[in-house]
């Protein structure tokens, strides 16, 4: 992922779009992951939408071994207290705020541009957006975790402390433990943010039910609540 690019796949719901979703695939799989999604959303002549899936770059994952894949930082442990990879933290969130740029300069307000993220893709969503320093549309985080969650609130963007959340997680998710979407919940809710958190009986996936409210949510996000 260089300077000049980054590589994504993009998907529309209607020719002249009102606004973009930026998502964030989830450790070690690429941006066709949730190229699904899309259709089963049925947003096609009810909300024209941008979706743009970038494609994380492949590097060392400590947590698998040190084997190469595409992943948006390097992973220790999902313990809590387990260390972190800052600067690919930092770096990958860049890409998210290059692509919110690139947005801009296509002709879509920063307020009608949501991130999206699905485990580590999610983390990242949740790290760029809620420091983002213009006001966003909206944030989506599923079976997720909020990374550098005790600098949260020195660092957070003043613009965004009303951002309109949205999170989920599997209640039987085997990766990213339920306790550990839900603890990063109630810090957020303790700062302040308006999170609407939802679980569903399923492991680290997504199900019909949650596209489904992702739907509704989208729709009201952008006024077209039905």
């Amino acid at each position: 992922m260089n300077q000049q690019s980054i590589d994504c796949l993009e998907m529309s719901t209607g020719d002249e779009p009102v606004g973009s979703v930026i998502w964030l695939h989830g450790l070690g799989a690429d941006g066709h992951d949730f190229e699904p999604l899309v259709p089963q959303l049925r947003l096609q002549d009810t909300l024209p939408l941008r979706f743009i899936f970038p494609h994380a770059p492949v590097r060392p994952v400590t947590l698998n071994g040190g084997m190469a894949m595409r992943a948006w930082y390097d992973l220790v442990s999902l313990e809590r207290n387990s260390p972190q990879d800052l600067d690919g933290i930092e770096e990958s969130a860049e890409t998210v705020n290059r692509l919110i740029r690139q947005e801009i300069k296509r002709g879509i307000a920063a307020k009608n541009i949501v991130i999206a993220g699905f485990s580590q893709g999610g983390a990242v969503a949740l790290h760029a957006a809620l420091r983002y320093p213009e006001r966003l549309g909206g944030l989506i985080a599923l079976s997720t975790y909020l990374p550098k969650a005790e600098e949260l609130e020195q660092e957070a963007s003043a613009a965004n402390r009303e951002l309109p959340i949205f999170m989920a997680h599997g209640a039987q998710d085997p990766v990213v433990q339920p306790s550990l979407g839900e603890a990063s919940f109630r810090h957020l809710e303790r700062l302040g943010y308006a999170v609407k958190w939802r679980t569903y009986p399923m492991p680290h996936a997504v199900c019909p039910q949650e596209i489904d409210h992702i739907r509704a949510w989208l729709l009201n996000l952008f006024g077209r609540g039905e």
